[in-house]
């Protein structure tokens, strides 16, 4: 959605006021965690991310960075299985530091960054945020949905069921697990927008359709085109109350081709033009408050170029999303306030 200049301005003054000014600045926040699945490597994404230039890239974009580093986790030596699902206590353990860590960060006024590990890390990010801005909102760009129980996961890995620990309406289904006592239900299905999935579960499907998720599909996206897909959830999420956005971003979401260095990557993802076009869009809200970038697994890379192809990606959606543009300099809100009016005059 092209949003004008009037608007622009309403979207930023109507956020001062449901949750708090967005201080021009930003936040890194590494969490070195593969836990959440089975695969090695992953743990090393923030890493490989930082080396590639990312911190450098966001001091251009004349933002105040602050780099707080990586948390430091522990693992648990014995941490058994519950029903058919990995390392509970751990994964636990992870999201409880991590929901604190960005909490703080939002709370101190810091658009935050969130660099992971894998994307079960999404569950203390998403709640941490929420303790700042409970009305927040949640678009979540994947080739997975994410919204498995314990009783539906195939696997029984956490980073597949990230989503249904945070929606109220699952409460019921979802397993005491230990290691979540400190975690309780905090976001409504109405409020969640999936974009580029690709690869469903049964399970999964069934509570889409059955909680009335909005969702997108790479099909959906190939019929109506990202522009209109954008526009579409912005009406969703935003028509009836401008909030704080928190943005999921799995790596895996981006085609093979362009980002192959991951756990779970699906064939027929988003080009470079769709991921980059969907961060853009979302910068241009003024709403962006938190952002994760997850699953980049430098250790699965059939080669340097790989590796370097996956990460190079992750920093351009990254940075896009913090106002870099394809004419190469950041947009500024005076700059393109007035290039928006211009385009309204011309309309």
């Amino acid at each position: 959605m092209a949003l004008r200049g009037p608007l622009r301005r309403l979207l930023r003054t109507q956020l001062n006021n449901t949750c708090q000014s967005r201080a021009h600045s930003v936040a890194v926040l590494g969490a070195p965690f593969s836990k959440g699945q089975k695969r090695r490597g992953v743990e090393h994404g923030p890493k490989a991310i930082r080396d590639a230039g990312l911190i450098e890239r966001l001091s251009n974009l004349d933002y105040p960075v602050h780099d707080f580093g990586d948390l430091s986790f522990q693992y648990l030596e014995k941490d058994e299985p519950y029903m058919h699902v990995p390392f509970p206590r751990t994964v636990g353990r992870a999201n409880k530091l991590l929901s604190g860590a960005v909490s703080n960060a939002v709370g101190a006024g810091h658009t935050t960054i969130m660099l992971g590990g894998d994307h079960s890390l999404a569950i203390g990010s998403v709640e941490g945020h929420a303790r700042q801005c409970p009305d927040l909102c949640l678009i979540w760009v994947d080739a997975h949905a994410d919204i498995n129980t314990p009783l539906t996961s195939p696997s029984g890995n956490l980073h597949g069921q990230s989503v249904a620990f945070m929606l109220k309406e699952l409460q019921n289904k979802m397993p005491e697990l230990p290691g979540f006592s400190w975690m309780k239900p905090f976001l409504s299905a109405k409020d969640l927008v999936y974009i580029g999935l690709r690869d469903v579960d049964p399970g999964e499907y069934d509570t889409l359709k059955d909680l009335g998720v909005q969702y997108f599909t790479m099909r959906d996206i190939d019929r109506l085109g990202i522009q209109r897909v954008m526009e579409v959830s912005f009406d969703h999420l935003l028509s009836r109350k401008q909030r704080p956005i928190h943005l999921s971003f799995d790596i895996d979401a981006m085609d093979p081709s362009l980002a192959p260095a991951t756990g779970t990557p699906v064939n027929g993802g988003l080009t470079y033009r769709e991921g980059i076009w969907i961060t853009e869009e979302i910068h241009n809200t003024g709403l962006l408050s938190v952002m994760d970038l997850v699953e980049v697994n430098p250790a699965l890379g059939a080669s340097r170029e790989a590796v370097a192809s996956t990460v190079s990606m992750a920093v351009d959606v990254i940075a896009s999303s913090l106002g870099q543009t394809r004419e190469g300099g950041p947009i500024t809100q005076e700059s393109q306030t007035l290039k928006d009016d211009t385009e309204q005059l011309r309309l």
